[in-house]
């Protein structure tokens, strides 16, 4: 993913400023925890973690959150803050202190497009902890969790044309539609990468959405034979839909990683990442798929969500983050 030019990032962060400020003084709450991160605030001290806008990444903030809260951090949560362009920028700026990130996506970023991430999760990790350095942030450690593209077909699909990875397409693509986000031609992660990287190319291809209910509709009902989706997805395991293996590594890693200001490490010293990565060792591709049905399929609150999880795994508290 490629920055923003720099006057709309400004314009971007100057308004995230404005939302921390509004939020903060909507988020009185009347317990013990709220108190202490309202107190912490007054003092420049509190945690800020923030999120993207889509369900996962509130889910994970929720967690992360929970996590440091239960070891006595004073954290505020702040969901739902935008796109990339203006969280990890917020970020850097010290508007917010704690971002659950993607490894990929989050080296290209910080890196302004200058490097570009693989399918090595160790590689990519490491080279994404060196450009978050220079931004003045700590990466932790990345979880064996990944929200990455994915290649999908149904389970009939795969039985009919004997489908386990994505190169086996190659003798049925001309037989199959492709569906994808409307940009997808254009990616070397989609259809691009596809021709240049497996030789694929499909009958047709129709814009859906980026791996949402227009994809999934129309891939379930037969409009299209193969589509593209997110690892994390729910509907993978609802849907009985099979995920075929990226054999030449097109996808690059896409590791949930806490990014964290490198001054609030300062502060609280490294047991704040280590509580970070102890989160991170915890969570899987599974784990994170199930989280999500929780909250996508059946409507649960992602903070109560998280307060399960956190429970189950040993990392709770009575209290919990402030909202």
């Amino acid at each position: 993913m490629r920055a923003e030019p720099e006057r709309r990032t400004v314009a971007y962060v100057a308004c995230l400023a404005l939302a921390i400020v509004c939020c903060a003084c909507a988020c009185a709450c009347g317990s013990a925890a709220a108190d202490h991160a309202d107190g912490a605030a007054q003092h420049g001290a509190v945690i800020t973690v923030g999120s993207f806008d889509f369900p996962e990444s509130v889910l994970l903030a929720d967690i992360y959150a929970g996590a440091l809260t239960a070891q006595g951090f004073p954290v505020r949560v702040l969901p739902d803050l935008g796109p990339r362009e203006l969280v990890d920028p917020a970020l850097m700026s010290g508007l917010v202190q704690v971002v659950p990130e993607y490894s990929g996506s989050a080296l290209e970023f910080v890196s302004l497009g200058r490097q570009s991430a693989t399918s090595d999760v160790t590689a990519t990790g490491r080279t994404l902890a060196g450009w978050a350095a220079g931004r003045g942030l700590v990466a932790g450690r990345p979880s064996a969790a990944q929200d990455a593209n994915v290649i999908v077909v149904t389970a009939a699909t795969a039985a009919r044309y004997g489908l386990r990875s994505v190169a086996d397409l190659a003798r049925v693509a001309p037989r199959l539609a492709f569906g994808g986000p409307p940009e997808c031609p254009e990616r070397v992660y989609c259809l691009l990468g596809l021709r240049q990287v497996y030789g694929l190319r499909f009958r047709v291809f129709i814009p859906l959405d980026a791996g949402g209910p227009l994809t999934l509709q129309a891939l379930e009902a037969g409009d299209v034979g193969v589509a593209l989706l997110f690892s994390t997805d729910p509907a993978l395991t609802a849907d009985h839909l099979v995920v075929l293996a990226d054999d030449r590594g097109l996808q690059p890693a896409e590791n949930v990683v806490p990014l964290v200001r490198r001054d609030i490490v300062a502060r609280y010293g490294p047991r704040l990442v280590a509580v970070l990565n102890t989160v991170s060792a915890r969570l899987t591709t599974g784990s994170l798929r199930a989280l999500n049905a929780r909250v996508e399929l059946r409507g649960q609150d992602p903070r109560l969500v998280a307060e399960s999880w956190l429970r189950a795994q040993g990392l709770a508290s009575a209290g919990g983050a402030s909202h």
